[in-house]
């Protein structure tokens, strides 16, 4: 301190955004327009309520920058910004707002009390993390598993209770062994990054339980740690992570570069929009006070200026390197390439991305859309290196196991959707296939409740979609008809067994395993309750439902025909048998004229297995089989005449007619094993997967 009670100050780093601890203290860096404007930037330091120490910053170019001899990890601080507020040009400095740092690496609330208030804190982030190592599978060897981290173990038995619902709890053993007991080889976590909670949604007394509203890009969301949120969460989730990693679990985090919290025109200023409002956000050219929105959430940052970019770059390379996170899963990914109003494939998001020597790396996953422009869905539009989201495939398993849609669409959705992504030399690892996501219903539900039921929402049952492809077979809603709970069982079996037996990456819901409800809501964003919450209460057919995932995860991981990392062509291969051949309910090859019949809601087809060079985790050569896989989605039976090789013999290895899919000669006459020229009856709503060892070579 010098005699005035403020605390030395010095030239800082204005290289290096954020605050950076070491062994001279603390460095300080912001970026912020405001020089341009004639304005100036001071760090405050905050010691307490009404306890504030401002300190001048030094400016180099728009960064401000100082070095403090005397502050270290734990100091709480912000921004005071004195420059020009005049809506009309788009600019909103503001002095008597306290901002946050946007490269803050944690934040907690602020001791005010007031609603979204919150305060950067000092972190040093150093974590000693042994000898952990990404598990780095490829594509085709992915299974994501989609989760929320405070819903998967909030109501957990088996987690202690300091720890559910946090990063601790999501990394504590009773979780973790269900993860590698189900087979899933990496965990998708819902936002984790600093976010903040809507002011509609307050007013309604609800929250922003998904995370989607994010603050902080660097800043692990404190409401998420079991240890504390003055920089404690950081270390937790460092923990976190590498426990998964020990486990054989990839991590992936779901991003929301496109938007941030501070919502839209009128809104207070929180970081960003205090800073260099003109330059974070992408404005109305003709009325720089109102925001260009393609995110449906009042404001979109810019991402075709160098600012906005350097801190999305530097945030992603802080996951990775810091943080050791594999992979990212990107919100609305279509606005992150919007340059000049328009998707641009070139565009500088994607070519940074691409040259990024630590990003260009890690696993990159689209959700390739946006909202509210022409040009807004982006299937299948991505450059290489990227994986998506793909509704198509979606849309066609939920469309043809309710009795509708065409079995030739299923077909490409089953092979990869070679349609969406053949054209830009991608392969079916580009497709990221599932049936259900966090934005929608539940496997349950969708088989239960052909509507939707938001009313919790607060919005008169207007939000979320009102066509999801769901069907109730009878009944909307719990029901105690034998008959109906055992068809929709069934369907849940059958949706998840299409899922894993298909071409490209699948995907599965959190929580679907255990029969998860969300009691029909289909957008349950702002249900932090036992609505959104998993229910880890046992019973037979949770467990029954359980064992089903983990032996069709199994069935996939275990058989490179369904892996390919290049599309199937139909054609011979030097044994003579095609990559792919497609079977009629009677086990005769289709015709043009089966391909078009609106009626046929039964396929079958032949994976044919090859040898090749892969070897598996342990180095030894992988074995391929043949796999038969049969899909009967009407309500009748069929006798299907088994095709193949000349001398084949079929396993069953998956069943959708038994709770746990294990193959059982009781479930049918058909014999086990099977042969060329079987008779396999195929009970209708029924999904048979057999296995075929190739001949020996030579």
């Amino acid at each position: 301190m010098n005699r005035s009670g403020r605390p030395i100050a010095h030239p800082g780093d204005p290289r290096c955004l954020g605050a950076s601890t070491g062994p001279h203290g603390t460095d300080f860096a912001v970026y912020s327009s405001v020089g341009a404007y004639g304005g100036d930037v001071s760090l405050v330091l905050v010691d307490g309520p009404g306890r504030e120490t401002e300190v001048p910053l030094y400016a180099d170019h728009d960064v401000w920058h100082a070095r403090l001899p005397d502050v270290g990890p734990g100091q709480r601080y912000g921004y005071r910004v004195n420059g020009p507020h005049d809506p009309a040009r788009g600019l909103l400095f503001d002095r008597s707002v306290l901002l946050l740092d946007p490269y803050a690496k944690a934040m907690e609330p602020a001791a005010t009390g007031v609603p979204r208030s919150l305060v950067s804190v000092v972190v040093d982030s150093g974590f000693d993390w042994g000898d952990d190592a990404a598990p780095r599978r490829q594509w085709a060897d992915t299974v994501v598993y989609e989760t929320h981290v405070k819903g998967i173990s909030v109501a957990h038995p088996g987690v202690p209770v300091p720890l559910r619902g946090t990063y601790a709890g999501l990394a504590h053993p009773a979780v973790v062994d269900h993860l590698v007991g189900l087979g899933v080889t990496a965990v998708e976590l819902m936002p984790i990054q600093q976010f903040l909670t809507e002011p509609f949604l307050l007013d309604r007394h609800l929250t922003n339980y998904w995370g989607y509203s994010t603050i902080g890009f660097f800043a692990p969301h404190g409401g998420f740690s079991s240890s504390g949120s003055a920089g404690q969460q950081v270390r937790e989730f460092q923990t976190m992570v590498a426990a998964l990693h020990d486990a054989g679990l990839e991590v992936i985090l779901d991003v929301v570069y496109n938007h941030t919290a501070e919502g839209g025109p009128g809104a207070p200023a929180l970081s960003f929009r205090g800073l260099a409002n003109e330059v974070y956000y992408r404005l109305d050219p003709s009325d720089p006070s109102r925001y260009v929105d393609t995110t449906g959430t009042g404001n979109s940052l810019e991402t075709g200026r160098p600012e906005p970019l350097r801190l999305m770059l530097d945030s992603l390379r802080y996951w990775v390197t810091d943080m050791h996170v594999d992979g990212f899963r990107f919100d609305l990914a279509a606005a992150l390439a919007r340059e000049h109003g328009y998707v641009d494939r070139l565009s500088s998001f994607f070519d940074l991305l691409y040259q990024d020597p630590v990003l260009n790396q890690v696993k990159l996953i689209a959700e390739p859309w946006d909202v509210g422009a022409p040009d807004s869905y982006q299937v299948g539009r991505f450059p290489a290196g990227w994986a998506e989201w793909n509704d198509r495939f979606r849309d066609a398993v939920r469309d043809f196991w309710r009795g509708r849609g065409s079995v030739a669409e299923l077909a490409l959705r089953l092979t990869g959707s070679s349609d969406v992504y053949g054209w830009s030399r991608r392969g079916p690892d580009a497709s990221v296939n599932f049936v259900v996501a966090h934005d929608g219903k539940t496997l349950a539900d969708l088989v239960a409740y052909e509507g939707k039921h938001n009313l919790a929402n607060g919005e008169g049952n207007a939000d979320g979609t009102s066509d999801d492809r769901a069907a109730n077979y009878g009944v909307e809603g719990p029901t105690d008809d034998p008959a109906i709970v055992a068809v929709r069982r069934r369907q849940q079996r059958n949706l998840l067994a299409t899922l894993l037996v298909s071409q490209g990456v699948a995907m599965l819901g959190g929580g679907d395993e255990i029969g998860r409800t969300q009691g029909g809501n289909n957008n349950a964003y702002c249900q932090d309750n036992p609505t959104s919450w998993y229910d880890w209460t046992p019973s037979d057919e949770a467990a029954a439902l359980t064992a089903f995932v983990a032996r069709a995860v199994g069935v996939q991981l275990g058989h490179p025909a369904l892996r390919r990392r290049t599309f199937l062509t139909g054609e011979a291969v030097p044994d003579g048998l095609p990559d792919v051949t497609w079977y009629d309910r009677a086990g005769d090859p289709m015709t043009a004229e089966r391909w078009r019949d609106p009626s046929n809601h039964f396929l079958a087809l032949l994976l044919a297995g090859d040898r090749t060079d892969r070897l598996d985790d342990a180095g030894r050569p992988e074995p391929d089989d043949d796999v038969l896989v049969v899909l009967n989605a009407s309500t009748e039976p069929a006798d299907f005449v088994v095709p193949g090789r000349t001398g084949a013999t079929y396993t069953l290895v998956l069943d959708t007619r038994s709770p746990d899919g294990a193959p059982s000669s009781s479930l049918g006459s058909e014999p086990v094993p099977l042969s060329l020229g079987s008779v396999l009856r195929v009970d209708g709503r029924t999904v048979v997967v057999a296995t075929s060892p190739l001949p020996a070579a030579g």
